[in-house]
Parts: structure tokens; sequence; C-alpha cells
């Protein structure tokens, strides 16, 4: 166990804006949030990203129910989070607006395509009169624009109807905030000319329309943002996605191990894009396979695992119930395997688009039997590709069944990365399985010092041996029905994820003192929310110390002296206290909990308030 005090990447305080974006999910917010946080990377910024869309395939056009908002924090310093107002808010129709007014700053910006907010338009959002019209100045300065009519006249002259034309209006708007924030336009030129090279008509509409909205933006000497942020940071050479980082983490393991990487996974919001990025990557030596169902899933995973490859399903909650019995399996056989679980609010169906963090449970004990597994859960976007490594090695280094959990908000979201060297991590190490010298028998639960067992692929010679999920014999995996041998198995097994955690270099890590008044713990994505409250309340005087959870199974026993050197101690988690459970059952410690399941993730000040409230409690 390692306790590290984090050295910040940059100074924790300075200057930074959030812009978020909101429209149909027809609009192109996302493509533009997208371009705009990458323009930001570019220039030095920092930044975090929160994507929304609508559970929805496809809402009416218009209609509330199918809004879609991309909302982003860039600065000068470390950005944790994306922010729990925007300084700036783009509607491109009254839909937009009643959904996401409520998250714009008393005092912001509000720039809204005025030609949007027609008859028909205001009724399916739920006005009887334009909120435009009456719209109260010292809310929020309105900048009221017609996107519409405008980008229309700007592509008079191309052969294209009305509804393809309107398309472009996210490049408008994007014009005028890349002139609010004074970002150049030559980059974006260059990546409109080759995201769109396939269309010269699309790509010299969009172009048009992002220099008229510049344009606009320039002329009406309105649209100075009086807060420009300092380029100042290098902050990453991209910017990455959760579910992509996840996807290139366990590429890059299966480089670190030499082995190759089998994907099995059933299409699941918010887990699908793992699977989708993973199918294009045959050349590199991935083999991805939608199955049919998430047991089939899992079962080609495991196979592929019994088959000396690195097995790999990923879902969310309602495939984790599924997949438990052949996780259960997996655990019986003590072959290595990487569960993925992206989080989503539940039960059942639940919002599939929307963020929670309550798989804890089934994640640690959702099987049956006894029948431990490692859980490691990733802490922000980059941080997956990391957490990923760490999983695939755990599995394959010590012949265990894994648990990765990430959730919706991280598998969307972004974070500036920069692409590491393989070279500068360390091998997986496969603790392959060789047949005896001398004729002597070989025996496959035979175990190192760790417990672990060897990996005999099948087809080897002299290492023939049987599987299933009947109870095994002791070192020769014959099966067996006898009451001693079964508890000796189980606690070997118990035993075996035990020590796992004598190896673990980063299964916590405390930022501030060992001791104080007030410890907030963490897990998975509440990382970035919980430290810049805790920075804040740390500037401001206040003895508030962080304990990030990496590792939930094994937990070190140090955890509980670190709990018992404070006065206080509150693990925030987006569920009802899973962790807090299992905190105060394991340590003995008065840990008290900080829940929420709205379906994202915590917010900066209502953090802050729960601080304040605990320290003078």
């Amino acid at each position: 166990m390692a306790i590290a005090e984090e050295i910040p990447r940059r100074d924790e305080t300075g200057v930074s804006v959030v812009v978020r974006f909101c429209g149909d999910s027809g609009d192109g917010v996302q493509l533009a949030g997208n371009r705009f946080t990458f323009d930001a990377v570019r220039a030095g910024n920092d930044v975090a990203t929160f994507p929304e869309f609508p559970a929805e395939i496809r809402a009416p056009a218009g209609s509330t129910a199918g809004v879609s908002a991309f909302q982003v924090q860039f600065g000068d310093h470390r950005v944790y989070t994306h922010g729990d107002e925007a300084d700036v808010l783009v509607a491109m129709n009254p839909a937009a607006l009643t959904t996401n007014l409520a998250h714009l700053k008393a005092g912001g910006i509000l720039i809204a395509d005025t030609g949007a907010f027609g008859r028909k338009a205001l009724a399916q959002a739920g006005y009887r009169d334009n909120p435009l019209d009456d719209f109260d100045p010292h809310r929020a300065r309105l900048v009221g624009v017609d996107m519409t009519a405008m980008v229309l006249e700007a592509l008079g002259g191309f052969d294209m109807k009305r509804r393809e034309a309107l398309k472009s209006r996210n490049f408008f708007a994007l014009g005028v905030v890349y002139w609010m924030f004074g970002r150049g336009e030559d980059e974006m030129l260059q990546w409109i000319g080759k995201k769109f090279a396939r269309s010269d008509t699309v790509r010299q509409a969009n172009t048009a329309a992002f220099k008229t909205g510049m344009a606009w933006a320039e002329t009406t000497e309105l649209m100075a943002f009086e807060r420009p942020v300092a380029d100042t940071v290098a902050a990453g050479e991209r910017t990455i996605t959760g579910n992509e980082a996840l996807s290139l983490g366990l590429m890059a393991a299966a480089a670190l191990a030499d082995l190759e990487l089998v994907v099995g996974c059933y299409p699941i919001t918010p887990a699908s894009d793992i699977l989708h990025y993973l199918s294009n990557e045959r050349d590199n030596g991935v083999v991805a396979i939608q199955a049919e169902d998430e047991i089939a899933a899992i079962g080609m995973a495991l196979g592929a695992s019994y088959g000396g490859a690195i097995g790999v399903t990923a879902t969310s909650g309602p495939g984790m119930a599924l997949k438990s019995e052949t996780l259960g399996l997996a655990v019986s056989l003590e072959l290595p395997l990487v569960v993925v679980d992206v989080q989503r609010a539940g039960p059942s169906t639940g919002m599939p688009t929307r963020a929670e963090q309550a798989d804890a449970n089934i994640a640690l004990a959702g099987r049956s039997g006894e029948a431990p597994v490692p859980v490691v859960a990733a802490r922000s976007p980059a941080d997956c590709f990391h957490a990923a490594i760490a999983a695939a090695r755990i599995a394959v280094e010590h012949m265990t069944p894994v648990v990765l959990l990430s959730d919706a908000a991280l598998a969307n979201s972004a974070e500036p990365w920069s692409t590491p060297e393989l070279a500068d991590i360390a091998p997986i190490r496969v603790p392959r399985a060789r047949a005896p010298a001398g004729g002597a028998k070989w025996l496959p639960y035979a175990r190192d010092a760790r417990l672990v067992r060897s990996w005999a692929v099948p087809g080897t010679p002299g290492l023939q041996h049987r599987i299933g999920g009947l109870e095994k014999l002791d070192g020769t995996g014959e099966i067996s029905y006898d009451g001693a041998n079964h508890e000796r198995m189980t606690d070997l097994r118990e035993r075996k994820v035990a020590v796992i955690g004598e190896r673990l270099d980063d299964a916590i890590e405390v930022y501030g003192e060992l001791s104080g008044r007030l410890l907030m713990v963490s897990w998975g994505g509440t990382y970035g929310a919980v430290r810049q409250a805790v920075c804040d309340a740390r500037q401001l005087g206040h003895a508030v110390s962080h304990l990030h959870l990496r590792w939930l199974n094994p937990m070190d026993d140090s955890i509980g002296d670190i709990a018992r050197g404070f006065d206080r101690v509150l693990v925030a988690e987006l569920n009802r206290g899973q962790v807090l459970e299992r905190l105060r059952a394991r340590f003995l410690v008065d840990a008290r909990g900080l829940s929420m399941m709205a379906g994202r993730p915590f917010g900066r000040r209502e953090l802050h308030n729960a601080i304040v409230k605990a320290l003078n409690s």
C-alpha cells in the first residue's frame, strides 16, 4: 500500500470558464462541444467535459425529451470537473432553453437562436409566450441572434434544401463562441476541410456558417468575453473519452503481456462504444465479437481466456446481473478475465444515459457462494487507460477475474491526454504452465507463493486437465464433494485475492494531512468533484483531507488507521452508501455518507456545502 499526497499538475487556482451547448439531438451540439474542447486543449488549457444525451433513440424534433447538451470547463489551471454552472449557454431552440437555463449562472451570457423560437417550437417546449421577449436582464445577459436566418442567407448559393442547410447552425454558433474567446479560425477551417472532405457542398456550407458566426460576433462588438482564459497550461496532446481510453488501455495491456485480446460484448448503453472502438482494431490483434446476449458475451470472453488470450467483456448494470453465473465460473476456474461495468442509473433499464455508482455491491458480491474478485474503479476519463491496464495486469498475473468499474459520466466525458510510451510501463508477466520433467504428474491447481496457479493453454502436451464449475480437489483439480476440501478451496480463493493487496501501489491516495477535522472519501468517478471541493475548502483554511480509493477489493488495512485520525469521515458516492457500509463494517469507523442519485455527478457547490455542514456539526 502506498499513501501518496498527490502533486498537482499545476496550481489549483486560476481562471476558468464554463461553456454549455444545447439543442435538439440533430443540431450537432456534441460535435460543436467536442471540437471546442479539442481546440481549448490545443491552446494549452486544461479541460473537463460532460456530454448529456437523450435516452430515446430519436425523440420528436424540438421536444424536451430530445435535447442534447455538452458542457466544458477550460482554464489556465488544473480543472477537475465540468463545472457547476455555465458562464455561457448556447441554446439552439426553446426546448434546449427550458431544460438548460437552470445550468446558466446568474449574470452569465445566454446566446439563443431567435429564429428557432417560432410558435410550434415554443408550444413543444411548453411555452405559451416567447421567453426571450421579456427575458430578465438581471438573470443573465441575453444575446439573441437569428442563426436560422443568417445561416440560410449565407448558404443561399448552395444547392441545399432548407433542412440540410440548417444543419450548419452549430458551426455558426461555434464561430460566435470562438470569437468570444479569441480562438483563431485557421485550424478550425482546416479541420472542417478534412472532416467533410467527402462532400464539397457540406464542407463549404459549414465553412461559410462558421465564418458568418465569427463575422457577426466581431461586428456586433457586444460579445468580447470579460474574463479571457490565459493559454498557459501544457495539458496534453489530445482529448480522450473514458470509453476510448479504456479501450486503448486494454490493447496496451495485451501488448504488455504479448497476448491476443478477445472482446465479447452485447451492445448496451453506455458501454457500447468500447465494442465499437475495438471492433476497428483487427489489424492490431484485437478480436471483437458482438454476441447475441450478455451471457454469451462473457462465455466467449471466458472461453478465450481458457484458450490463452486476455478475455474481456464490457457491459452495464443489467448486463452484470446476467453475467454473474459465468463470473462465478471464472472464479472457480481461476482464469484471467476482465469484466468492465460502465455503470448507469438503475434498477432494471433505469436511465440508460445517466451516471450512477450503484453497482459496487454487485461487483463485490453479486455471485452465488463465496466468490471474491478484485474490483478496481477508474477515477477520470484519462485514468480509464491506466485502470484497464491495472485490471488486466492483476487478472493475468494472479489468474483471477477482475471487475473494472467505470460510469456513464466517465465513459462519455473527455479530458486532456498524452499518449504514453509502452516502454515506460512494466510488462505483464504471464504465469505460463510447463509440463514437469521426467514424466511427473502435472497438478493444475498447484500454487506459487502468491497462491497463483499456472495458466495451461489447451493442446499443450502434458498439461491435460479437467475444468468446470464443480468444486475442485486442491492440487489435482479433480471433482470433489468433500466438505473439508471445499472449506480449504474457499479459503484459498479468498486469501488469493487478499494477497493481491500486498503488491498494489495505487490502492489509496491521501491528499492533505493524515489527520485533521474532516476526511472526505471518494471512489471511482467522484474523484474530480471531491478533489475540487477539498481544494476549495483548504484554500479557505479548513483542515480537510481527501482519501481516494482505487481498489474496492482488496481494501488496505491502513484505511481504518487513516480514518480514525480524523474527527469526521464523509464518504461521497452516487448510490445509497454501498461503499460506506463496507468501510463501516470492515474498519469499525463512524463514517457518514453523502449520497446522491440524480443521474449526474456531484457538483462543486453541493460538496462544498456538505463539507461546511460537516465541519460545523
